[in-house]
């Protein structure tokens, strides 16, 4: 880690820690060069956002949570190289720190730690870095969790699409916790915690190539509160998955495989905003499919499934929550789903790739 700590922040007379103000209006190859270009480039936009504890190579942390016997950390890592970089809804920052946080929380962890690294284009706009870690920063606090460590690398023009960012994160699973697809067992209720596909279409409308004209906004948020509201309300909770690339349809079907159990969903009850129907019909496309980047599915014991509703729907990131299915024990490792038109029809795994870059 050579970029966000190990930094020779400028000191005033009177002991100040004063951050240059940044002159260069886009990033160049020196920005990556090692040299003051680099850490003034750090010192103004990163730092100054982040304010990571500590100024060493690495990220030194303690948390009362990691004492407690029995407790688990829980760690994950992701890259974000979406297409555009802001989009209604978020941008690469805010996705970057949605996705991992949302990685942690499905397992049942309190995300506490994340790392964020950038690979920047030559040219890259600083004000565009500016409003990237911003809204990470923004995202974050929350979220409930502190950027502690990371690193910047320049590349040549062409060689990366002004900005990739990789995050990981680090979280602690409270004794008792155990959620886990394979832990699935027929009667138990499949839940979302609102609408599908918005992520995927709004990222679709948002590159241009279709000339839609929409007001669909992806569902990029953190999911933290949810889930620590529906584990209260039902500590029965046995697995959730976040629907992201592959949609609800792939999350669905990964889960069946692992816990050997058939899930069959209702059309009918799926919260899909007429718009993402709207687009889907239009360009041949199943919502079922699109990415979500604030949308989780979740599997409680069907005596509680009333209680980890209500828990959702008191929630901002619930409001739109379901009950949309349940595991049986026909049809192991699949999934179908009752059509509007009283039919059933198998719901498979995504085969390639409806959208590129989504993420």
């Amino acid at each position: 880690m050579c970029g966000l700590l190990a930094i020779r922040r400028r000191t005033a007379v009177d002991g100040r820690t004063v951050r240059p103000a940044l002159g260069d209006t886009h990033v160049t190859l020196a920005h990556g060069g090692g040299g003051r270009a680099m850490h003034d480039l750090i010192d103004a936009v990163f730092r100054s956002a982040f304010d990571p504890p500590g100024k060493e190579d690495q990220a030194r942390l303690s948390h009362p949570a990691l004492t407690e016997p029995g407790a688990q950390l829980a760690f994950t890592t992701d890259s974000f190289v979406v297409t555009p970089v802001e989009f209604p809804g978020g941008d690469i920052g805010k996705i970057a720190v949605c996705g991992t946080v949302n990685d942690l929380v499905v397992g049942g962890a309190r995300p506490l730690w994340l790392s964020a690294a950038f690979i920047i284009e030559e040219g890259c706009e600083v004000a565009l870095l500016h409003r990237i870690v911003a809204s990470m920063a923004r995202e974050a606090k929350s979220a409930g969790v502190r950027i502690v460590t990371g690193d910047t690398k320049v590349v040549g023009r062409g060689a990366a699409d002004r900005i990739f960012v990789t995050t990981s994160g680090i979280g602690v699973i409270p004794v008792g916790r155990n959620l886990a697809a394979a832990n699935i067992r027929p009667g138990d209720v499949a839940l979302v915690n609102g609408v599908l596909g918005n992520h995927g279409a709004a990222i679709l409308a948002a590159r241009g190539d279709m000339a839609l004209s929409t007001t669909i906004a992806s569902d990029c948020q953190s999911l933290g509160q949810l889930m620590e509201a529906v584990l209260a309300a039902a500590p029965g909770t046995v697995a959730a998955r976040d629907a992201t690339r592959g949609g609800l349809a792939s999350a669905l079907n990964e889960m069946a495989e692992a816990a050997g159990v058939g899930i069959e969903i209702d059309e009918a009850h799926l919260p899909i905003h007429p718009e993402v129907r709207g687009v889907c019909e239009i360009l041949g496309l199943d919502p079922l499919y699109l990415a979500n980047e604030g949308t989780l599915v979740l599997f409680v014991p069907e005596p509680q499934a009333q209680a980890a509703l209500a828990a959702m729907r008191a929630t901002p990131a619930g409001v739109g929550a379901a009950i949309i299915g349940r595991a049986v024990s026909e049809n192991s490792g699949m999934v179908t789903m009752r059509t509007l038109f009283g039919g059933n029809r198998i719901v498979d795994m995504l085969v390639g790739e409806q959208l590129p870059r989504i993420c």
